[in-house]
């Protein structure tokens, strides 16, 4: 295959692994986001978490029931290939609403970060290695008036049962 062609193919495998873990966190789907590292993944450094795959997915499983929501919107993505190692910069915005505790407005929180990635090819697949979250920015602001109404119940996202209309595609 022509080296371009192949460079080609690599990236558009590497930003849909990224799309993978976005859904997995945003879904709850614990499997999914594991999936998207190699099981020897070296660290995940994610804000105040620094760890193993493993370790990364039992902390968020404590983590995420705590959002009522959460989104992640990709934007850049600069993906460089050097033969079976990659390295991927994923321009993100996080959209995060916590379930309001007792007495306390309702907040969202919105983060602009980074996802930088090492990630290995074997056996044919593309998967994280290495990952470092930088955050460019962040806030947390009220939420303002909703505006859609009385939505049908799945025209709402799920979370955390694999219960979202993605999951009846």
């Amino acid at each position: 295959m022509e080296p371009s062609l192949q460079r080609f193919i690599d990236q558009a495998a590497i930003r849909d692994l990224h799309y993978r873990y976005c859904r997995g966190v945003d879904r709850m789907d614990f499997e999914l986001v594991r999936s998207c590292f190699h099981p020897d993944a070296a660290i995940d450094q994610h804000g105040i978490f620094v760890g193993g795959v493993d370790d990364f997915i039992a902390w968020t499983k404590v983590g995420l029931p705590t959002f009522e929501t959460t989104t992640h919107f990709t934007g850049n993505q600069l993906v460089e290939v050097d033969g079976d190692v990659a390295r991927a910069e994923h321009y993100v915005n996080a959209f995060h609403r916590p379930f309001p505790k007792a007495g306390e407005p309702a907040r969202d929180l919105m983060c602009h970060l980074r996802y930088l990635d090492r990630l290995e090819r074997r056996g044919g697949e593309w998967r994280i290695a290495d990952r470092v979250v930088v955050v460019d920015s962040e806030r947390s602001a009220p939420p303002g008036d909703a505006w859609l109404g009385d939505l049908p119940p799945e025209s709402r996202g799920k979370r955390g049962d694999l219960a979202d209309r993605v999951y009846r595609l």
